[in-house]
């Protein structure tokens, strides 16, 4: 069972990052625009604005450290993108967030990190990724006791982005 879980998170993590790759032109166009500080072109050239595009950039580029995809193969970095991702509230650094919590990649194992950062990624999942990520996230919940899930769920009704006024 244990196997199956963790089969099925690499795939759809895999999976999330081919579709966010395949959907990314704008996004890497306010990218390369908001790394050379010119932020009005950054933030007219996407769907998203210049703080989720960066979100959403710090989240690709952490799948790419974590996995070794062109960089070094580094926990610890890809650890510090997912965090910034999350914590400004994108979905897919939430997700990949709870992920390394939940397998203890570069960070303490801990489930209740773990389903907190995944049942933020469950709420503001694009409906096309909610089953797959709620699936997950109840993958983790059935591995704790019901004070770790109420606990995981309070971190999480607690939480509040970054740079939100």
């Amino acid at each position: 069972m244990e196997n199956g879980v963790k089969l099925t998170s690499v795939a759809v993590t895999f999976w999330l990052f081919a579709a966010s790759c395949a959907n990314s032109a704008g996004l890497y166009e306010s990218e390369a625009t908001y790394g050379r500080s010119d932020y009005v072109a950054a933030m007219g050239s996407g769907r998203l604005s210049g703080r989720q595009t960066r979100a959403r950039a710090d989240a690709l580029l952490g799948f790419k450290y974590e996995h070794g995809l062109g960089v070094p193969q580094t926990y610890n970095e890809a650890f510090d993108l997912y965090m910034r991702a999350a914590e400004q509230g994108d979905p897919t650094g939430q997700y990949l967030l709870g992920l390394m919590y939940d397998k203890g990649h570069g960070v303490w194992q801990d489930t209740v990190l773990a389903l907190k950062w995944l049942n933020l990624a469950a709420a503001h999942a694009p409906t096309r990724h909610r089953e797959n990520y709620l699936r997950l996230r109840n993958a983790v919940a059935s591995k704790m006791t019901p004070a770790q899930i109420s606990l995981a769920q309070r971190l999480a009704f607690e939480w509040v982005p970054k740079g939100r006024w």
